[in-house]
């Protein structure tokens, strides 16, 4: 009966420091929390970021969540941390980068467009800063069907909202 209870007392605290969603909100082991966009947008399993997200069919596009902690303050600049999320992109072209502000943290969104795998594709990132942890969000869709994505993925970036305790 002791051996049950302690099973079970670890898989709640497990449970506590997963990823997961619930109601409509992925909740990062990292400390912070983004809203699904609604419609078609599914979740991509098996990704390297904290959460990936694909849409198929008539306006195909897909976006991403990624927060990297590394336990002591991050010093790079948002700009060039903001190029990082870019490699791989090949025939850029910058159509707008401007620092701003996330839910009072600052950031850098940059709007660029390029060939990936061949096909022309609109990219749009957003890196968010604070004293523990750098904040990525990226939107890549053919650059076609870009904009019909584009207000989910502001929307996406606007729910972003980090915890106190992670």
């Amino acid at each position: 009966m002791k051996a049950l209870a302690a099973a079970c007392a670890l898989l709640l605290l497990g449970g506590c420091s997963a990823d997961r969603i619930e109601r409509g909100m992925f909740h990062s082991r990292k400390g912070y929390e983004v809203k699904l966009p609604a419609g078609a947008w599914l979740v991509a399993p098996g990704g390297k970021a904290d959460l990936e997200l694909r849409r198929e069919g008539a306006a195909p596009g897909g976006m991403l969540a990624d927060a990297t902690c590394e336990g002591r303050p991050p010093r790079r600049p948002l700009g060039v941390l903001a190029r990082h999320l870019l490699f791989g992109l090949a025939d850029r072209s910058e159509a707008e980068s401007h620092e701003t502000v996330v839910q009072g943290r600052p950031a850098v969104r940059s709007l660029v467009r390029g060939r990936l795998d061949g096909a022309l594709v609109a990219v749009e990132a957003v890196v968010v800063k604070d004293e523990r942890c750098v904040y990525d969000f990226l939107y890549v869709a053919p650059a076609a069907h870009f904009e019909a994505g584009r207000g989910d993925f502001r929307s996406f970036v606007e729910s972003f909202a980090v915890r106190r305790e992670p």
